[in-house]
């Protein structure tokens, strides 16, 4: 643009000066031949508008805009027009507590009261993208600075609307999935009204008061050691059980060997003894018959 009004005005300045009886007329033509060359290449340059991938602009004349989208790629435009680009790729917005992790400098995390009148700090993304098809319309409505007209206002406010249906400890922990849920449809029907898509809602982290962190610790460390001592007893239980059946076990053996062997079996295994005793190359035996008629051996190494 500022070429075209450059080399118009070249061209005046050449007409003005064509008066033979001026000093400078004879730098009239060159002038004129200079501002029109610097008007086409103004025209030309305005009326071709280069859309990157993932973009997609929308004219406006003299503050008029205009219905139709420019696609990526190169396009022609009237060169009096401004061109105004929008990314129509997926865009986040993050909110954090963590200094410089979102897209505001310092904490600016959600803070909002829940149920019991606990206030929790929520850190959250959103991932969403425009229409391209609606840019035109964004543009009249919103402007090209939609993320703090529109994605940052609502979905803080919507956060804050739905935590007030939850308890501090269920938001942080049961019903979590449920937040994130109620608050991602919320949110996209607002969007939707407003030509945005919401594609994902990421709760990324949810920070208790201390007084409740510290109440959530001493009861998981309690549930532990509960379980711990039920395990200790378990042990101890099968142990006792365990002693319990080796001392039936022993008991059975010795009423069995009590009442079932008689004295021809308790020879024959104290014949089938001496008689290893006798093979052996390092015993001398000496057999001395007793009164029951059962030998007995006298060995000397």
């Amino acid at each position: 643009m500022f070429l075209i009004f450059l080399g118009i005005a070249l061209f005046v300045a050449g007409n003005a000066i064509s008066n033979p009886n001026l000093v400078f007329s004879k730098y009239s033509k060159t002038l004129k031949v200079i501002g029109v060359v610097f008007a086409i290449f103004g025209l030309t340059s305005s009326a071709v508008v280069q859309v990157d991938a993932g973009e997609v602009g929308v004219q406006s004349v003299f503050g008029k805009v205009q219905p139709t989208t420019l696609n990526s790629g190169l396009n022609f435009v009237n060169p009096l027009a401004k061109v105004v680009v929008f990314d129509a790729k997926t865009q986040n917005y993050t909110m954090s507590s963590v200094h410089d992790e979102g897209d505001k400098n310092g904490d600016d995390a959600i803070r909002v009261l829940t149920a019991d009148g606990l206030e929790v700090v929520v850190d959250l993304t959103v991932l969403f993208k425009i229409l391209p098809s609606e840019a035109p319309r964004i543009l009249q409505e919103l402007g090209p600075n939609y993320l703090d007209k529109i994605v940052r206002p609502i979905t803080r406010t919507k956060i804050r609307d739905n935590a007030v249906y939850y308890d501090a400890v269920a938001l942080y922990s049961t019903k979590r999935d449920e937040f994130q849920s109620r608050i991602y449809n919320s949110i996209a029907s607002d969007f939707k009204k407003r030509c945005l898509v919401l594609e994902q809602l990421l709760v990324r982290n949810i920070t208790l008061p201390v007084s409740v962190k510290v109440t959530i610790e001493s009861k998981i460390n309690a549930e532990q050691d509960a379980q711990k001592m039920q395990f200790v007893l378990q042990k101890e239980k099968q142990e006792a059980e365990r002693k319990r059946v080796e001392a039936q076990g022993i008991a059975d053996y010795q009423r069995i060997l009590s009442t079932g062997l008689s004295d021809k079996q308790l020879q024959y295994e104290m014949i089938k003894a001496q008689k290893e005793i006798a093979t052996s190359p390092n015993t001398k035996v000496i057999i001395i018959g007793n009164s029951k008629g059962m030998p007995i051996m006298l060995g000397d190494k």
